[in-house]
């Protein structure tokens, strides 16, 4: 039974919410809030979704106690912490300002299994590649890859076909190429 009765105001707000949000989970329970209102049952909405009943019904009661948007939101969660300590951020800028052919590798530029090899050597612990790059990222360090770049033909002047004298380029001649 569809309990939930909207105002034209409260509506407008979660249409409007719908519209700005960046974040996938509040468009889903706005959404579902919305549908629920025109009459939509829970399984219903459920099943569109790809959600379960109770995530639905939660969205309900957290709106219910506030009729505020935001209240859709996730609360804010410490998740799980940092494992790179002071000492491993110190020994990653100072990996980043040495080249790797000093440490015994055959190569020129960090790459971040490179990088990943030499902390697990030097500290033991090991990283995955994308806790590497996250911590590169925190610390505002930006790399591109390498570009070859070839140097100008100082002889193409010579081999470019020159307009003017090429009788095939005279105008009104009557033929073409």
């Amino acid at each position: 039974m569809n309990r939930l009765k909207l105002t034209r105001a409260q509506r407008r707000s979660l249409e409007h919410q719908l519209q700005q949000t960046p974040d996938a989970r509040v468009y889903r329970r706005t959404l579902a809030l919305l549908e629920y209102n025109r009459g939509r049952t829970v399984t219903e909405i459920a099943l569109s979704l790809g959600v379960t009943r109770r995530s639905i019904h939660n969205g309900i009661a957290a709106y219910e106690q506030s009729h505020d948007p935001h209240a859709l939101g996730d609360a804010l969660r410490s998740g799980r912490p940092r494992r790179w300590s002071a000492q491993q951020q110190a020994l990653l800028r100072t990996l980043l300002v040495t080249s790797p052919d000093r440490l015994g590798y055959f190569a020129l530029n960090w790459t971040v299994p490179l990088l990943r090899e030499q902390i697990e050597r030097t500290t033991g612990q090991q990283f995955s590649e994308d806790t590497i790059r996250r911590e590169l990222d925190r610390q505002d360090y930006v790399w591109k890859r390498f570009r070859y770049v070839l140097n100008p033909d100082p002889q193409r002047e010579k081999k470019t076909l020159d307009q003017a004298s090429d009788p095939r380029f005279e105008i009104g001649n009557g033929t073409c190429c």
